[in-house]
């Protein structure tokens, strides 16, 4: 009977096991199993991602967290309420990346910089202050950076391993309205736009 229960105990163990590597392939993210005095315990939470890996919504409330810039500044996400705020989620490996935050740095930032109901802040995907300085020396962005080590921010609205870029722009209440994925002329437009509209507001 022991060996029994033994065999059953390794069986479910495998079967989790399983599925937790395969889980972020198939839009999923799970929690470690836990195995103890023969007992399996397992906490398994599922989080279905969209087919661009987001797993946010627009009209949710964008998940909080609390973030180190490169000055040294803290700011935490619900501090920011009551402005329009714009995550840009980066990091100096990505050529896409690059390519998009010039237009950022022009189409945003510059016109709204003094503007002081909107914030933005790049999150750079865990990379060491060194090299995300370096990052923004070599793009020419003068917006804030923020680092992101362990990619943890970047968990609360993507799978960990999907990628970037992306941006996320808040309302004044802390709801998520725009959600953009890659650069993509047409879509940054209406990002501007949007922006341009909420601050109008």
């Amino acid at each position: 009977m022991k060996k029994r229960m033994m065999n059953v105990c390794g069986m479910a163990f495998l079967a989790i096991s399983l599925f937790a590597c395969s889980g972020q392939k198939k839009g999923t993210e799970t929690a470690e199993a836990v195995v103890g005095s023969g007992k399996i315990m397992s906490d398994t939470v599922t989080v279905q991602a969209d087919k661009t890996g987001y797993i946010v919504k627009v009209g949710e409330m964008a998940p909080n967290f609390t973030i180190i810039l490169t000055d040294g500044t803290q700011v935490t996400l619900s501090s920011l309420r009551g402005k329009v705020v714009m995550l840009q989620f980066t990091a100096s490996w990505c050529g896409v990346c690059r390519a998009e935050m010039p237009f950022i740095e022009k189409d945003i930032w510059l016109k709204h910089k003094d503007n002081a109901d909107f914030a933005l802040i790049g999150i750079d995907r865990d990379e060491p202050l060194d090299k995300v300085l370096a990052f923004a020396k070599s793009t020419g962005v003068t917006y804030p950076l923020g680092l992101d080590p362990g990619a943890d921010i970047f968990a609360k609205y993507a799978l960990r391993d999907a990628g970037i870029t992306r941006n996320v722009l808040i309302d004044r209440e802390g709801r998520i309205v725009k959600l953009t994925r890659l650069y993509n002329e047409e879509e940054f437009a209406s990002l501007v736009e949007k922006i341009n509209e909420m601050l109008k507001q």
